[in-house]
């Protein structure tokens, strides 16, 4: 019987299995700082699997203070990561298999038609924070290696697991990881993805403008200039960029996304009282970072764009935008489009469902950036969950998603690390 032929038939057998371990998973309040339960049942699993892991609380100069770490916090007790290799029996390629634990917090409650971590099932849904972002897809690929495990289909490639945190807040726990050597031929991550294939992901770095004008007296506003007024010309500014910036992608992977690297404007602040005209506004957005441009070549031309304002309003060449780069950036990351593990991985889906996958691009960013860029370790994202259920109320995931992903990876493993005799 051929290896997908058994996979297929013993994870039928064993699919409560997988919705267990969800289910517990899920159970898990992963928030910031709580990371630890949830962190202990992966490495259980993987210890049971014969891989070598490491557990530890990231941090250290080399983290740090590395180019690409950030997070809004530099102590990260109670938040261990775990990262672990199944040695392969030798000439094979190895495969990297990435996915975070940490979760955003559950907001309102009463949103919430079942308590956030119930892991509820109701009508083939597994409900909770988390479930969607990203725990199904870490159960997806723990699925597939204890199938593997159980049938003992040994590989002859390595097969390298990042369980991490910090992705939520920029990837702080990934690169961590890189940096204790957990690295392989080439990556997956089952991010929320609806079960589509993302070769490509857009990076995205944070920024806040600091737009002046002149404080007056509310009853005669016209001797003061308002900065609320200003800053609509700096809105139209910064969709005119966001146009210009749009007009340059010609991959086709973008073609069903409208905007497919959006400049978007989160928090605007201005004023102190409603009799004085406001002198200065603060916005923050978030600017999309294409894929072969880097965070730097975005940052710069987002800045020069602000200073071309002085172009449109004299205003603005006596009292330019400050522009201040701050909190959390994602980096691009793609895979070659003829990279063989992105065929294996489209003709083992099509396989295991009978028809062609949606290949696109992510219209959000993941650790896969720096895997890519830290590493040079080409990633695909491709996972079960929807990007439209993260982070939202009554989050929850498609069970039988889960599973079809967990066997279209199990197959994938098997033919890039190939069997050993």
């Amino acid at each position: 019987m051929q290896p997908n032929t058994r996979i297929k038939k013993w994870m039928r057998e064993h699919q409560d299995e997988a919705i267990t371990l969800l289910q517990q998973m899920v159970q898990c309040d992963s928030t910031q700082g709580n990371e630890k339960k949830v962190q202990q049942i992966v490495a259980d699993k993987l210890s049971a699997m014969g891989f070598d892991i490491e557990v530890w609380e990231i941090g250290g100069n080399d983290l740090l203070n590395h180019p690409y770490f950030y997070s809004p916090r530099h102590s990260f007790q109670g938040s261990p990561n775990v990262a672990g290799r199944l040695k392969g029996k030798g000439n094979g390629k190895s495969i990297l298999l990435n996915g975070h634990v940490d979760v955003v917090p559950e907001g309102d409650l009463k949103q919430w038609s079942y308590p956030p971590y119930s892991g509820h099932i109701i009508d083939g849904r597994l409900y909770g924070r988390g479930a969607t972002d990203m725990k199904g897809g870490n159960v997806s690929l723990l699925y597939a290696l204890e199938a593997l495990h159980a049938l003992q289909i040994h590989l002859k490639g390595d097969v390298v697991f990042h369980s991490v945190v910090e992705e939520e807040s920029g990837g702080a726990g990934t690169l961590a990881a890189i940096l204790k050597g957990y690295t392989a031929d080439a990556a997956i991550i089952p991010e929320p993805s609806h079960m589509k294939i993302f070769p490509i992901q857009q990076g995205s770095k944070w920024f806040r403008l600091h737009i002046k004008g002149r404080a007056a007296h509310g009853g005669t506003r016209y001797h003061g200039v308002s900065a609320i007024e200003k800053s609509t010309m700096v809105l139209s500014h910064i969709v005119a960029l966001e146009e210009e910036r749009n007009k340059r992608i010609t991959e086709p992977l973008f073609q069903h996304i409208p905007i497919p690297v959006p400049i978007n404007i989160g928090k605007i602040q201005g004023g102190d009282w409603p009799s004085s005209v406001a002198d200065l506004v603060i916005m923050e957005g978030r600017l999309g970072v294409m894929p072969g441009e880097t965070v730097e070549q975005a940052e710069e031309e987002l800045e020069n764009w602000m200073a071309g304002l002085a172009e449109k309003d004299e205003w603005f060449q006596e009292h330019p935008v400050e522009v201040e780069w701050f909190g959390a950036r994602w980096l691009p990351g793609s895979i070659d489009s003829h990279h063989p593990l992105l065929d294996l991985l489209k003709a083992q889906y099509e396989e295991v469902l009978k028809k062609p996958p949606k290949v696109e691009a992510a219209p959000w960013g993941t650790d896969g950036g720096l895997l890519s860029q830290a590493a040079n370790i080409p990633v695909i994202v491709f996972g079960p969950g929807t990007t439209e259920l993260a982070h939202y109320p009554n989050e929850s995931i498609d069970i039988e998603h889960v599973i079809e992903a967990a066997e279209i990876m199990a197959g994938t493993l098997v033919k890039w690390c190939e069997v050993a005799d």
